[in-house]
């Protein structure tokens, strides 16, 4: 640890993206790759504490819109997964199977759960009366991953909350897929700082198994996209396959409707980390960082006791307001050292006390974001909380800027490629999205090392003219990116 302290972060940001993201995952010690895994990681405190915090906010947000938890079984068994035959279909070249003793069952290591959670809903669920039934739960899922694995954003291990609702009626169930992406903007945009474009996926590119999918896409800053938080409306596909039916008022028996929604808070982390850091390492938002404020002494033999035992009293005083802060009195460390670690790691506050604040019952505030240093009355560190409220708008407003002007209606191939390659997103006529328009996305992706990501799902778009690529009569209009 003392050794990357003391190098800290020499890739630039805005200059190799891929390299400087590499350093902060080691240097911040978010994660270690060293286990030799490939596709699978060790998550260290600093990360695993911020992911709990993300954790919280969504299961909080959750539970007020009525999910309740669950933990379902980590494995799957292989007549489960075949039932919907589109499901297996998309994931089988993704899935981690067990070995099974002879004569049992093969069991899979689950890739996501719908078929564990739609057998339950068909034992749990006999009216409408029982309805609607909005469960969750968290934990890993893995996906046997073929392409190159890149740390938290593409791997075959991965740490999310996994929504399965089940409903009486579609306009239920589509109501349930809005509702997914209003818990995207409130938590992701809005507490974390990520903002994103909801984009309702073609039907080649559209969950194993579902009716539509909507996908929340978010800028990186080398101008690829990263899939966040994705909802799925499943209709009643997995309800056939699984015999899961509910009887109606009218005594009626039919299938339950059922929807999905997966944030995956690893990922999630990737894109918090990546927003909002600089050429020092990390920024996290004030709500995220598992210590809001730290406090750094500096003394020298003959005045040590008296800083001290100040900066306990402020210590002590910050805990009372509830406000998460560490007194970083590790000895042998320096104070220069101790500032580069907090702005490292992305900490928020620093409060720097010697012995002048000590006289005049202030202290040296250092704000992590746009690194101003201010005094602050002992009396005033309740100020705290709401200028941690600050901190995080101005990271939103930062991020939020990120996506100005970075779409551009394209009219030629060669203009898609200019767009491309100056990291934005190509908006254009395109002959479908369902199936007949598949040839022409991989057209896209052979030529342009892009890839069709939707239509916006929030607005419904008229296309006009011919395809850009196979210059038939546009049907959609659509938006083409690089992406992870």
């Amino acid at each position: 640890m003392a050794k990357n302290m003391q190098e800290g972060i020499t890739a630039k940001k805005s200059d190799n993206f891929s390299e400087w993201y590499t350093q902060v995952l080691q240097k911040a010690e978010i994660a270690d790759l060293r286990l030799g895994i490939k596709g699978f990681i060790t998550i260290r405190p600093w990360g695993a504490m911020i992911m709990e915090n993300m954790f919280r906010m969504y299961e909080d947000e959750l539970q007020k819109k009525g999910h309740l938890p669950v933990i379902m079984p980590s494995v799957i068994p292989e007549s489960n997964l075949k039932k919907e035959a589109n499901h297996i279909l998309g994931f089988t070249p993704q899935v981690f199977w067990l070995e099974a003793e002879k004569g049992e069952e093969r069991l899979a290591l689950r890739p996501t759960s719908e078929t564990v959670f739609t057998p339950m809903f068909a034992l749990w669920i006999r009216s409408h009366r029982d309805l609607p039934m909005k469960l969750y739960q968290k934990g890993s899922v893995f996906r046997y991953d073929t392409k190159a694995t890149r740390p938290l954003i593409r791997g075959r291990e991965f740490q999310w909350i996994e929504c399965h609702d089940a409903f009486a009626t579609r306009e239920e169930a589509i109501k349930q897929t809005h509702e997914d992406m209003d818990t995207t903007e409130k938590i992701m945009h809005q507490k974390f700082g990520v903002p994103f474009l909801a984009m309702k996926r073609p039907e080649w590119d559209k969950f194993p198994g579902a009716e539509y999918t909507i996908g929340s896409d978010v800028f990186m800053p080398d101008g690829k996209l990263i899939q966040q938080p994705s909802t799925h409306m499943m209709g009643q596909k997995f309800s056939r396959a699984f015999g899961a039916t509910f009887k109606d008022e009218q005594d009626k028996e039919d299938y339950l409707y059922t929807t999905a929604y997966g944030p995956a808070i690893s990922r999630i982390l990737v894109s918090v980390m990546s927003l909002h850091g600089d050429d020092k390492g990390l920024i996290v938002p004030y709500c995220l960082s598992p210590v809001k404020v730290i406090i750094v002494p500096i003394y020298n033999m003959k005045n040590k006791s008296k800083v001290l035992k100040y900066c306990k009293e402020i210590n002590s005083k910050l805990s009372k307001l509830d406000i998460q802060n560490w007194l970083n009195n590790k000895e042998g460390y320096s104070p220069g050292w101790k500032f580069n670690e907090s702005e490292l790691k992305g900490i928020p506050f620093r409060l720097e006390i010697g012995e002048q604040e000590v006289k005049s019952k202030k202290v040296t505030l250092f704000t992590r974001d746009i690194g101003k240093k201010e005094k602050l009355f002992v009396k005033s560190l309740s100020k705290l909380k709401k200028l941690g409220q600050d901190y995080d708008e101005r990271l939103k407003k930062k991020a939020d800027k990120l996506m100005d002007n970075r779409i551009a209606n394209c009219r030629t191939k060669e203009e898609i490629k200019k767009v491309l390659n100056s990291g934005k997103i190509a908006r254009v006529n395109f002959c479908s999205v369902d199936k007949s328009g598949e040839k022409c996305a991989e057209h896209v992706k052979k030529e342009l090392g892009a890839e069709v990501r939707g239509t916006l799902a929030d607005k419904n778009e008229k296309p006009s003219g011919n395809c850009i690529i196979c210059n038939t009569r546009a049907k959609a209009v659509v938006y083409i990116a690089k992406s992870y």
